[in-house]
């Protein structure tokens, strides 16, 4: 499938190379990171100096900090690698690494109406022959959670009710563009206020999608449910949610009516 982008974006913005390291980045924020990596050598370090930097989910601190010029709420990510190897590979990646294509998707998941964070940018620094480290900026989402927060009681102005209605919409649509999250857990739905007292499912960390709008809806939803599930189940034994298998039981039961009605629209 060729991946649907918003009208006028044909490809990633140009990159600018800075001693040691290159820039990808929209107009938006381009100048600001250039001036930073030429001044403080790594966007990461500058946003974990930040006053008002604040520490979000992710194998590493993830900051959020103000760029001096546009003004423009960022959240600033080091990419690490995940899984047994991670301790061997650490946050070295072969050149290009996988920020282009999780630019390239977040534009073309939002151009096709699924609902995720905006990449603006990444940065990659070389570590090596043909390696790079990589920091990816996105725009900050204000009074966010994540599902394994809300499902933890540890977002109180979220009801589990109203976040886990959000995460089943969020699967609907996922279900009826074919798009398959390999690594679909509680901590990459991210929950917003929504309308009125709903709250709206944002899904993120995209590089890893997996989109073929031939899939049919029932085994999309079947394969995102099932990641999902697990996460959900691990969770609850971690920290010991109130989450009953019932309730488990009867979300996966509804995500499954979601698909039948999607099959036979």
């Amino acid at each position: 499938m060729k991946l649907a982008v918003p009208e006028g974006i044909r490809e990633l913005p140009p990159t600018v190379n800075v001693a040691g390291a290159d820039i990808t980045a929209f107009p938006s924020v381009r100048d600001d990171l250039v001036t930073l990596v030429e001044a403080h050598g790594s966007l990461y370090e500058w946003a974990s100096e930040q006053p008002q930097s604040r520490a979000l989910r992710g194998r590493a601190p993830v900051y959020v900090a103000t760029l001096p010029t546009s003004g423009m709420q960022v959240v600033v990510r080091h990419a690490w690698h995940g899984g047994l190897l991670a301790p061997i590979t650490g946050d070295r990646f072969r050149r290009p690494s996988r920020a282009p294509r999780e630019m390239w998707q977040s534009l073309a998941l939002r151009g096709a109406g699924v609902p995720t964070t905006e990449v603006l940018g990444f940065v990659r620094y070389d570590a090596g022959p043909g390696l790079v480290r990589v920091d990816v900026v996105t725009l900050y989402v204000p009074d966010t959670a994540d599902l394994g927060m809300v499902l933890a009681g540890l977002a109180p102005d979220m009801e589990c009710d109203q976040a886990l209605d959000a995460t089943r919409a969020l699967l609907r649509t996922l279900a009826r563009h074919g798009v398959v999250h390999p690594d679909l857990n509680v901590k990459n739905v991210l929950l917003r206020p929504g309308q009125g007292a709903a709250l709206d499912a944002l899904m993120i960390d995209v590089d890893v999608v997996q989109w073929d709008s031939t899939r049919p809806p029932d085994d999309t939803m079947n394969r995102n449910v099932s990641r999902l599930i697990r996460s959900m189940t691990k969770w609850r034994t971690h920290f010991g949610c109130d989450f009953a298998d019932r309730r488990i039981a009867a979300f996966v039961e509804a995500t499954r009516a979601d698909a039948l009605a999607l099959e036979h629209h």
